[in-house]
């Protein structure tokens, strides 16, 4: 199979190639900086920095997973718009040279994230659930899942894989907590009740995998673990994996004062539900926190 790849030098990405490459697919990955494509995917995934320079090769599926972080500094305007090129521009270019191509892939399985629903409060969030609130998260979102349903009208089966918070230790949100929570200075954010959806990086990669191979897979998928954790269950969880206490809260009013707009992301959360890939079958390997973490840290 031939996979196209946006955002594959990133977290979920660089861990699909080594997957998809182990099976092997032939992957390509249009990136900004195509010469470390090699050393970031693996020397046999190839690097594009232009998507015509595919031409008429034969495509079987197409990952779109690129997006600037967006937790990684306030929203300001600037931020805003670099956020919304990074994703929702993006896909339309891909979309358009989807449709100008002759040769059309199969299935297009395109990012998103639980923050489609926005801060969903104490409401269980499954994949038929309408938004709770309309901040700028869960507009980023919906404007990306829009963009990528479009490429049903071309004949492509399209899934929308809305990520929670993804476990990991060369990337993400748990790497940038880690020094903290070692250190002894972690807590809970706010009043620690908002909900995390959380989900090891290995089940995030079997589930893309299970969704692109299931030809009756298509719409929206909650990509997280059956049971997510309020933030202060996380805290005290991380904190017992770090074997260190986790007792320092960061107060929601210096969060919002430091952070701004961003704050929001932070202090609300999503408890979202894997409904329908519990449905399709799939099995997660990673259901408790404890053992996620210990999995992960077990080395470090």
């Amino acid at each position: 199979m031939h996979i196209l790849l946006t955002g594959g030098t990133g977290l979920i990405g660089r861990a699909l190639c080594r997957h998809w490459a182990q099976q092997g697919h032939q992957l390509t990955v249009w990136s900004r900086s195509p010469q470390r494509v090699a050393a970031l995917c693996g020397s046999q995934v190839r690097g594009i920095a232009r998507l015509d320079e595919l031409g008429e090769e034969a495509l079987d599926a197409v990952v779109n997973l690129a997006g600037a972080p967006i937790a990684d500094r306030p929203w300001t305007s600037k931020r805003k718009s670099l956020l919304w090129a990074s994703r929702v521009t993006l896909t339309e270019q891909l979309l358009a040279w989807l449709e100008a191509r002759a040769q059309k892939p199969q299935v297009l399985l395109s990012g998103s994230a639980v923050g489609w629903y926005g801060d969903g409060g104490e409401r269980e969030l499954h994949e038929d659930s309408p938004p709770v609130s309309e901040d700028f998260a869960a507009q980023l979102c919906s404007a990306w899942e829009e963009t990528a349903q479009r490429a049903e009208a071309l004949g492509i089966r399209v899934v929308l894989v809305r990520t929670g918070l993804v476990l990991a230790t060369d990337g993400g949100f748990l790497k940038r907590l880690l020094l903290p929570f070692k250190l002894g200075l972690g807590g809970p954010l706010g009043n620690g009740r908002q909900w995390m959806p959380w989900i090891h990086l290995a089940d995030q990669i079997a589930l893309m995998d299970f969704l692109l191979q299931r030809g009756q897979a298509s719409g929206p998928y909650n990509a997280c673990a059956p049971q997510p954790v309020r933030n202060r269950e996380f805290a005290r969880a991380l904190g017992r994996a770090v074997h260190r206490p986790a007792m320092l809260p960061a107060p929601a009013f210096v969060l919002r004062v430091g952070l701004g707009e961003l704050s929001g992301l932070l202090l609300g959360g999503q408890r979202a539900l894997p409904t329908r890939l519990s449905a399709a079958g799939f099995s997660f390997r990673f259901t408790d926190l404890d053992a996620a973490l210990a999995d992960l840290l077990g080395r470090h």
